[in-house]
């Protein structure tokens, strides 16, 4: 799409100027800023710290690690009362 917009005689030197030394072109250059600028007014949510709480007298299982999901599924996919790791 085309448009017209009005920039600074300096800002528009600088801005060829710089296309020119990165091989790129002035066009390239202004949808790279806006698309930064846009990402900047609109960041990605930050995931809050979750903190797990354990229940009992003895907390998690020795060997338990609450970060690796494939062995935590084995572990709740063991029948009560069989050996566990």
């Amino acid at each position: 799409m085309r448009i017209t917009i009005n920039l600074p005689q300096k800002l528009l030197a600088q801005v060829k100027k710089l296309a020119a030394a990165s091989h790129s072109t002035v066009t390239v250059l202004i949808e790279d800023a806006l698309r930064e600028a846009v990402a900047k007014r609109h960041p990605k949510r930050r995931q809050e710290r979750v903190d797990l709480r354990t229940y009992g007298k003895q907390g998690l299982l020795p060997g338990v690690d609450i970060d690796d999901t494939a062995s935590l599924l084995d572990l709740m996919e063991t029948p009560v009362g069989s050996a566990r790791r």
